[in-house]
């Protein structure tokens, strides 16, 4: 990891430096402090450009059927995977669209919450309550047009207080476009539960592709009580 070549490089360009000179304070052992900004890196530390990986470019949905048209199991897979998709109907438009649709919380033995999406991506006020040490999924339709979208993924990161106590990212996949719209459910979790669980969170949630495009980010407030909201 990176804190291991770090201290790699010091150590060595250290026993260059001072390789004939006493150490003092033989024993003493040495303090090393991280600061917590250290440790909990931003969304944008994470995404690094350095990090990323490095896509070839973009074609559209007719340049995807004629590259290694020769190769059988890349057709197979590459119809497979537009499925009905009329390549001569649609527009040669290299970027994908994708556009979500609904996003509902489903709990058992209650009905859905149904979250409406503003237009700016930011519910004004309290978005939603979930009770604590319940049972819960987010369920989300969405749509795919104009091309194919590559590596779809949904993150979410929450704070309370200012401090972030939990982040999520789940690998939807690659879609292509298509009348339909694609319904995705999350793995179930279950709300903390207890007097310091209690109370409002701040969120933020991120639907992006491989190429880091973003196309709904969603800042918002939810509560954790008792019970659901009336």
């Amino acid at each position: 990891m990176g804190f291991d070549e770090n201290k790699e490089t010091g150590e060595n360009s250290e026993a260059t430096d001072h390789e004939n000179e006493t150490h003092k304070n033989e024993g003493e052992p040495v303090s090393r402090q991280v600061s917590e900004a250290s440790i909990y890196a931003t969304e944008e530390e994470e995404d690094e450009p350095g990090s990323k990986i490095q896509l070839g470019p973009q074609c559209t949905l007719k340049e995807h059927l004629e590259k290694d048209k020769d190769d059988e199991s890349l057709r197979r897979w590459k119809e497979q995977l537009l499925g009905s998709v009329d390549v001569n109907n649609v527009a040669e438009i290299l970027d994908p669209e994708v556009k979500i649709s609904s996003l509902s919380i489903v709990s058992p033995d209650r009905d859905d919450i149904v979250l409406p999406i503003p237009e700016d991506g930011n519910p004004k006020g309290l978005w939603f309550t979930l009770k604590e040490g319940s049972q819960y999924r987010l369920k989300f339709t969405f749509q795919v047009n104009n091309n194919i979208v590559s590596g779809l993924k949904y993150t979410n990161t929450v704070w309370k207080t200012g401090v972030k106590v939990d982040s999520t990212k789940e690998m939807l996949g690659t879609f292509s476009p298509q009348q339909e719209p694609y319904t995705h459910e999350m793995p179930e979790e279950t709300t903390p539960s207890g007097l310091f669980a209690r109370g409002s969170y701040s969120a933020r949630s991120k639907f992006l592709d491989d190429d880091n495009k973003c196309y709904l980010e969603i800042n918002y407030t939810f509560d954790i009580k008792k019970e659901w909201a009336a």
